[in-house]
């Protein structure tokens, strides 16, 4: 090979690169979801900047674990649920889906219910209409996928994410953040059992058992499976660069939001709903910031319901062996939402209840797939070290633990 044509080719290997990212920016949309909206504002409003190290630490798990996934689908050509499927007996498919399901529906309510409260707040819309219109929407969003293929998907969820990006960063540019207090944040310590439980409640909210299982299939249905051991280093290198990028935005975005709530809403009654918050920021910001931060959460709620959806799929498709349409999926997983919309319940609380139910699902979703990852029978030469495998079980440790604390103090607390 010539010296011209070899500069070419190194020119031209970060614009391939380019081109391989983008299933980490569809998973990413979990952890903005509005579920977060609600766990962030309240630990911001009600204790500064105390829990800023919870997002971060929150962030670094997140990194780590939709890495794993995102490198099991690329290695063995299988999604997680696939993989378990395969390793189930017939019950134990279906005990495991029943779960998984129900994980997946928690994901939709809450969702449907973020993007309907968005609606309520921009445009006045009753909370059940807002809700039918989320699911609409979404639907619509689904549709893409069906017609134009993952890749086209993949860009609008992107685009999304901008519009969320937005919408919660904008408040940093008017708000009177105290950073040497945020540095100060990033000092892991609690003040009192309430902290934790809302600590918990954050990383609940944070790492989401339907992101770590939608992952894997993400990056399959992308890049396709390959026994070349050169192309797979070329997609792992390329899907570390994705899922950094992806997340060090959304957990931008989730640090934005506790800022914004700590400098700005501090001790302003109402703040415990989503709809208070968003009345003390446009009277402390502006109303401008506050319809900004409408339009985030809405773009958040379509955003979130729509990758919902896909994981559901992803799922049933890998547990159960059956194909659901995935507009017809959701049009069924909208009802509960919009019944709970209906029958009147506290909508911000909805949201919490949701994120405490999908704590107990993430060790289903994170053992298992720490487990096949460091296993060379199943991942070959790209099974995790020795050194992953200790950190991996540390951090499966820590978020069960977390999360069952999350559960146990949210049921005292009543």
């Amino acid at each position: 090979m010539s010296v011209g044509v070899r500069e070419r080719a190194k020119r031209a290997a970060p614009a391939r690169i380019l081109l391989l990212l983008g299933p980490a920016f569809v998973a990413a949309i979990a952890y903005v979801d509005p579920g977060n909206v609600a766990a962030n504002l309240t630990a911001g409003a009600r204790y500064g900047y105390l829990l800023v190290w919870v997002l971060v630490a929150a962030n670094g798990i997140a990194v780590f674990v939709q890495y794993e996934s995102a490198k099991l689908g690329i290695v063995t050509g299988r999604s997680l649920p696939e993989l378990l499927g395969e390793r189930l007996g017939t019950a134990g498919r279906r005990a495991y889906w029943v779960q998984a399901e129900l994980v997946a529906a928690a994901t939709d309510i809450a969702e449907v219910i973020g993007g309907a409260i968005a609606l309520n707040l921009l445009f006045g819309l009753p909370l059940p209409v807002g809700g039918v219109v989320v699911g609409v929407v979404a639907i619509g969003i689904l549709g893409v996928q069906s017609r134009r293929g993952q890749r086209t998907f993949e860009t609008v969820i992107v685009g999304l994410l901008a519009v969320i990006a937005v919408g919660f960063l904008a408040g940093l540019f008017v708000s009177p953040v105290d950073w040497g207090q945020a540095a100060a944040g990033l000092v892991p310590r609690f003040d009192g059992a309430p902290t934790v439980l809302l600590a918990a409640s954050m990383l609940g909210a944070t790492v989401m058992p339907h992101a770590i299982y939608l992952h894997s299939a993400l990056a399959r249905d992308r890049h396709g499976a390959s026994d070349d051991a050169g192309r797979i280093r070329t997609l792992l290198h390329a899907t570390r660069l994705d899922v950094v990028l992806a997340l060090v935005i959304a957990g931008a975005v989730n640090v934005a939001m506790l800022l914004v709530a700590a400098s700005s809403l501090r001790g302003v009654d109402g703040t415990g709903t989503i709809e208070g918050a968003h009345a003390a920021i446009s009277a402390s910001l502006g109303p401008a910031v506050g319809v900004v931060f409408a339009v985030g959460l809405l773009a958040s709620g379509l955003a979130s319901a729509s990758v919902g959806s896909y994981a559901g799929a992803t799922i049933m498709g890998g547990l159960l062996k059956v194909r659901v349409p995935l507009l017809a999926r959701r049009v069924v997983t909208l009802i509960p939402a919009i019944v709970i919309l209906a029958l009147g319940a506290d909508p911000t609380w909805a949201l919490v209840l949701s994120q405490v139910f999908l704590s107990l699902g993430i060790p289903f979703a994170m053992i298992p797939l720490l487990r096949l990852t460091g296993s060379p029978a199943v991942m070959g030469e790209s099974a995790d070290r020795l050194w992953v495998r200790i950190l991996g079980g540390a951090v499966a440790g820590l978020v069960v633990v977390l999360n069952l604390t999350l559960v146990v103090l949210t049921f005292a607390s009543q």
